[in-house]
This record gives structure tokens, sequence and C-alpha cells, in this order.
């Protein structure tokens, strides 16, 4: 599960990008927020495969937001300003039938590491699936496959991804544009989304509350920290900040301004409904 929020510079009170997501995550789960620095790179060990290395040869520098026991990023954001997240989406194909391969935190991660514009990402995170394809669980102690929608961001411009499979659909945002737990791109969602996905009740009001604080323009950094540690959304735990005993927790938040000069980041290393988000340097 997880919530994603973004609004572009006309949209914002400070005429900057900014980005905003939660990730929930087993509520035992380990996540750690660390500066991933720029390094050399022929090849890539991800979760589950040995891939090839950056065409650069290099990696960019990544703040990103990691459960310990795997290789990729729910969340975080470059040096070059780009950030990128991804959600929990179930469509008409089933991803218990995948073998191990690239999962969702990896493609985020994959995305950081290597593109210095949102754009870029969107691109690398198509051709990773095409080329190497999405598979394995996403929790450590159980078998819990499943595919992942993206929010890409950088100063200028954002980008939706959403994934069955090999299957990528992709949609630039105008102004803003609210993810969660379900297909949002129209067409996509009309073919792939999975019939007997209960979204009514366990996604819609979430994504409903996040499309309310971006319609509430200007959008601000305050409005968006307050959305993330909010308890709207949903019953029996099921709300922006998630908790859901034994299922799942909010385990970490983040909400960046993306700004040519560099971006500025505010992080909670737990649910933020009590954890303060606090000001993280890059680097």
């Amino acid at each position: 599960m997880c919530d994603l929020l973004v609004a572009l510079p006309d949209a914002t009170a400070g005429g900057r990008t900014l980005f905003a997501k939660n990730s929930d995550r087993p509520p035992t789960e380990q996540q750690v927020l660390e500066w991933l620095p720029p390094r050399a790179e022929r090849e890539t060990r991800t979760t589950y495969l040995t891939i090839d290395g950056p065409a650069s040869g290099a990696t960019l520098g990544v703040l990103g937001s990691r459960p310990v026991w795997m290789w990729g990023l729910e969340h975080g954001v470059n040096e070059a300003g780009v950030a990128a997240g991804n959600a929990t989406i179930y469509t008409t194909l089933d991803p218990r039938g995948a073998p191990p391969a690239l999962t969702g935190m990896d493609l985020v991660r994959l995305a950081l590491e290597r593109a210095p514009t949102a754009r870029d990402a969107v691109t690398i995170i198509a051709d990773a699936i095409e080329r190497w394809g999405q598979g394995g669980s996403g929790h450590e102690a159980s078998d819990r496959p499943y595919w992942s929608s993206f929010l890409l961001a950088d100063p200028t411009a954002a980008w939706v991804v959403e994934t069955s499979g090999r299957e990528v659909a992709v949609r630039s945002v105008e102004r803003s544009w609210a993810t969660s737990n379900r297909t949002t791109i129209e067409s996509f969602d009309t073919t792939h989304r999975h019939p007997r996905q209960p979204v009514e009740t366990l996604v819609d009001p979430r994504l409903a509350a996040s499309r309310n604080v971006l319609a509430a323009e200007p959008v601000t950094v305050a409005a968006l920290q307050d959305h993330l540690g909010s308890h709207v959304g949903g019953d029996g735990g099921w709300t922006v900040c998630m908790h859901v005993d034994g299922v799942e927790e909010t385990r970490a938040a983040l909400v960046t301004e993306l700004d040519r000069t560099g971006p500025v980041v505010w992080a909670a290393d737990g649910p933020p409904c009590r954890t303060p988000f606090r000001s993280v340097p890059l680097g």
C-alpha cells in the first residue's frame, strides 16, 4: 500500500514542484533513509537479478528510503532533482506466475540512479521492464509479488506510469496528480484493473482525500505533510497514514520541493502521524 501526490509549479504556493509519498509496509519491517553516493558500475545487483550497469557507466547520487532486506527504494530524490516512488497495484494478470525479476522498488532505484529528468525516468522504467521483466516478492517474510504504478517528477514535469507484467501505460501530469493502490490512467484502468479488487473501500477513499488536498490550491509543503500524517480515507486503519494491525503500517514518508537550484527534502522515519518531518540534506 502507498499514497503519492505531485503538484507542478503553477499549482503550488512557492512556484516549485512538490512531491509527497507514504511508504506502507509490514508493521515490523525496518526501513532506512540513506544517501547512496554516485559510483561507477558495470553491473547492478538488484534484489533478485544482476543486470547491466548504467549506460553512462556511473550512477547519480540518491537520497532514498529502503526496506533493509532489499536493494530497491520505496521513494527518493536524486541530485538532479528527480523524485520517484511506487505503489502496489493489482490487475487482471496474476503476478504469482512471474519468475523473480525486478520489483517495483528496484525500478524506483534504477530510475533515480540513472535519470537526470522525470521523462528519462519513464524511459528507464519502461525499458527495464521490457528487457528484464517484473517479478519476485515485495515482502521479505512472505511470497507477495505485485505490479507497481510509479509517480515521477522533476522541477518542470511529472509523469504517471502504470504496469501489468510487461504492459506499461504512461501519462503526463498537467497540473497535479495523486496515485494510490489502483490504476488511475483511464484507458489502462478499463483494460487491466482486477475486477475483484475492493478499490471502493480500501483505495478510493484515500485517493479521493489526496485529490482534495491537491484541489485546494495553492498546494503547500505543510498541507502535504499534514495529509501524509492524517487518518482520513478509510476505516479499520486503512487511512492515508495507515495502521492495520499485523498487516500494514506507514513506515516512512517523504515530501520534497524540486527546484532548479536543487531539491529540498523533508522525511519522517516512521508513521508521520507521530514522527515529525525533519529536513534532510542530500549528500
